[in-house]
């Protein structure tokens, strides 16, 4: 463990030390949450960096683009060549003193390299090894696994074709995002587990497997049973008028969950009766006809104003929300008073906007992480702390085992 007071003493990871080899999304995004959580989190790089850092956006310096900052902060780098017999030895010698290791490389790479979980397993027997893999075992084990392939696989693109007759991905890296929080929650339950053994385990996190639960969860639907009810896919959510609702002057966001929600809403837009109509009348019914209650939804909100909605919607207590762009989003009132966006200064990149956790903890200290970090700015800094000396550091990167920082 780290000490404490490093990281902040009021934040619930204080103490715990992360080495991070993964890059992309899935592994980056678990390891940034840990980090707000007061966790050191070393990012392990290889000389080109995390491929985040270049392809994912504009920024004023290269290899600093938003996405990498954001999934970034709160985290040192390193840069080290873990082909190199000596860039593997100074990466074990990180292990030794780590709590969590995160990895996101296929299983074949990580025999190769050495970095299973049994040669690191030796080398600290309470290290939380976690390997977020495309995969699990099975035919598809060791293929390459990127978000687009798993939501392609697991069935997400086929939602877009149920609704709309063209299957398409989600413009959001959904699959690495959700993985990324499943692995998080698997370290916090193994190094929970730790404090009661004292022993470190191996979790394996696989993408795949993860989403296909995920989406069958959703949509099996009636062919849960034996025999099946119907065909998978619950209707209320794959029809395609389950969208924002066209207004006269733009959209609104609306769901009518209960009866009273329902009722107040058929009211609301002129239609009272349908209330007392055996196709609306209960929520089964509802779901039954869900083509049916979203055309007579649609028809009735097109004739007003999103502002004239919006002051119906609050005044009947009917779930409902602006909709909002991306730029829009930013302006939000509520976004505005919530504080998430907030204005800093990088000691690089300048002016910028960081993300604050929306997560409260009425324990814990808020105040901004370490801004993300160049490319091996805290190579020789990480090196000493696991105790090489500057000759022997001034060596490793003579070997080119040890990168050069960026910063």
């Amino acid at each position: 463990m780290s000490d404490p007071s490093a990281s902040g003493a009021r934040r619930a990871l204080s103490g715990i030390r992360v080495l991070d080899l993964t890059s992309a999304v899935v592994g980056p995004y678990a390891a940034k949450i840990m980090a707000d959580h007061g966790a050191d989190v070393i990012k392990v790089e290889a000389a080109d960096g995390d491929v985040i850092r270049w392809i994912a956006g504009p920024s004023p310096t290269p290899g600093m683009s938003g996405k990498f900052m954001h999934l970034n902060r709160g985290k040192r780098s390193i840069v080290l060549d873990l082909k190199q017999p000596r860039g593997r030895e100074a990466v074990m010698r990180l292990v030794a003193r780590a709590d969590v290791l995160l990895i996101n490389m296929r299983p074949q790479a990580v025999e190769r390299l050495g970095l299973d979980y049994g040669s690191v397993a030796r080398a600290n027997p309470r290290l939380v090894y976690c390997a977020m893999v495309g995969f699990g075992p099975g035919p598809y084990r060791d293929t390459p696994a990127y978000d687009s392939i798993i939501q392609g696989g697991a069935g997400v693109a086929a939602l877009s074709e149920m609704a709309t007759g063209q299957p398409r991905y989600v413009p959001y890296v959904v699959a690495d995002r959700t993985v990324g929080l499943m692995a998080l929650n698997a370290v916090m339950m193994a190094l929970f587990q730790r404090e009661r053994t004292g022993e470190g385990q191996c979790v394996e996190v696989p993408m795949f497997e993860n989403m296909a639960a995920l989406m069958l969860s959703e949509h099996l639907y009636g062919a849960t049973f034996e025999p099946p009810l119907s065909p998978p896919g619950d209707l209320r959510l794959i029809d395609p008028q389950a969208s924002p609702v066209k207004t006269s002057d733009g959209y609104v966001c609306l769901t009518t969950n209960t009866d009273a929600q329902a009722f107040a809403l058929m009211r609301a837009m002129g239609h009272p009766e349908m209330q007392t109509d055996p196709r609306f009348s209960t929520k089964q019914a509802r779901a039954a006809h869900s083509r049916e209650y979203f055309g007579i939804r649609a028809e009735a909100i097109a004739r007003r104003t999103t502002a004239e909605w919006l002051a119906l919607l609050k005044e009947a207590d009917i779930p409902a929300m602006p909709y909002n762009t991306l730029d829009s989003l930013r302006s939000d009132p509520h976004i505005v008073a919530s504080g998430l966006l907030r204005e800093v200064d990088h000691p690089t990149e300048g002016k910028m906007w960081d993300l604050a956790d929306p997560t409260r903890m009425s324990g814990r200290d808020d105040a901004p992480s370490r801004p993300a970090p160049k490319l091996g700015e805290h190579g020789a800094e990480i090196l000493a702390e696991a105790g090489y000396s500057p000759e022997e550091i001034e060596a490793l990167a003579g070997t080119g085992a040890l990168g050069p920082s960026s910063a």
